[in-house]
């Protein structure tokens, strides 16, 4: 005889048969919002169209043709459910983010507060708008968000004999969810940390001699926060693991190959004590041939470098113009 007390806590609930991210996602969130670890130790699961048994449910997302917070359903295939400002319309991963974003966001980083209205913000236009659009069928899955295909993907194949086995299907769904919660926690912790280093940045360049070189301390994500901050910066100098000191170029724009300021041309794919020659820095250790990285051997190496590559881009730019 089976002893074991049944699963307590509260119960969750969501459609049953094939899951989409939106589903997957939704629950991801909820579980990390309200502290929860895994279906059948702090709470149960359900996975069913049932109305009855849906009724009964704590929480229902994405079924239930009801879309009402104070009553915990958030649903979004009926007439009448809620859209963005702009006209797009939820998903129950958006209809669920609103409400719970920011407490699933706690749980993952405890030590950003400061941050969590931000990150949630930039998540919420980034991840889960997108998710929005795919689940409503605005927008196709792929590009810089393809973790719906693969939630799709954890779903049982049209020939599996999990089809129609409950606990199978549901195996599955938590598979998906797991995926979900992963991603989320990657993007998350992608965020603080680019949020942070806009902090750092920006504060080194008040520091910086010249407004046109950005000393930092180590190596961040530099680029966006310059062009955020209108910042003049032309080359970025940061040390690395190896030891040597970064001289990066900045692009004219966000995602472009070019720069604003090109390393100089004489110095482009010189390494060592051919490059120390032509630069006149002892201590220099290479130029990429596209001339948008270098390299010194100390931050004094790599400053002057910088100081250098300005004067020269410079000279050449007015005796062109």
């Amino acid at each position: 005889m089976d002893t074991k007390p049944p699963p307590s806590g509260p119960l969750l609930a969501t459609h049953s048969g094939t899951f989409h991210l939106d589903d997957a996602f939704a629950y991801a969130v909820l579980r990390l919002a309200l502290g929860l670890r895994a279906a059948g130790q702090d709470h149960r699961l359900l996975r069913s169209r049932d109305e009855a048994a849906l009724a009964s449910a704590d929480i229902v997302w994405d079924v239930g043709a009801i879309h009402d917070p104070a009553t915990h359903r958030f649903d979004h295939h009926q007439r009448g459910a809620p859209l963005r400002e702009d006209g797009t319309p939820f998903s129950a991963a958006g209809l669920v983010w609103r409400q719970h974003g920011e407490a699933a966001l706690r749980a993952i980083l405890p030590a950003a507060a400061g941050l969590i209205p931000a990150i949630a913000a930039g998540i919420d236009h980034e991840v889960i708008r997108r998710i929005d659009e795919i689940d409503n069928g605005f927008g196709k899955p792929g590009g810089a968000l393809d973790l719906s295909a693969a939630v799709a993907d954890c779903n049982p194949s049209w020939d599996s004999p999990a089809i129609g086995d409950r606990a199978a299907e549901d195996a599955a769904f938590l598979r998906a969810s797991e995926l979900a919660e992963a991603f989320l926690r990657r993007r998350a912790e992608a965020m603080r940390a680019s949020l942070a280093a806009e902090a750092v940045v920006v504060a080194a360049h008040a520091r910086s001699a010249d407004p046109r070189i950005l000393e930092l301390d180590s190596k961040m994500p530099w680029e966006n926060p310059v062009f955020a901050h209108g910042l003049p910066v032309l080359y970025a100098v940061y040390p690395v693991p190896n030891g040597n000191w970064m001289v990066d170029s900045m692009p004219p724009e966000p995602g472009s190959f070019a720069q604003r300021m090109p390393l100089p041309e004489a110095w482009a794919g010189l390494r060592d004590a051919d490059l120390a020659a032509v630069c006149g820095i002892s201590d220099a250790v290479f130029t990429h041939a596209r001339r948008f990285v270098a390299a010194a051997r100390s931050r004094q190496g790599a400053m002057e470098m910088a100081r250098k590559a300005i004067a020269i881009g410079t000279a050449a730019a007015t005796a062109g113009g």
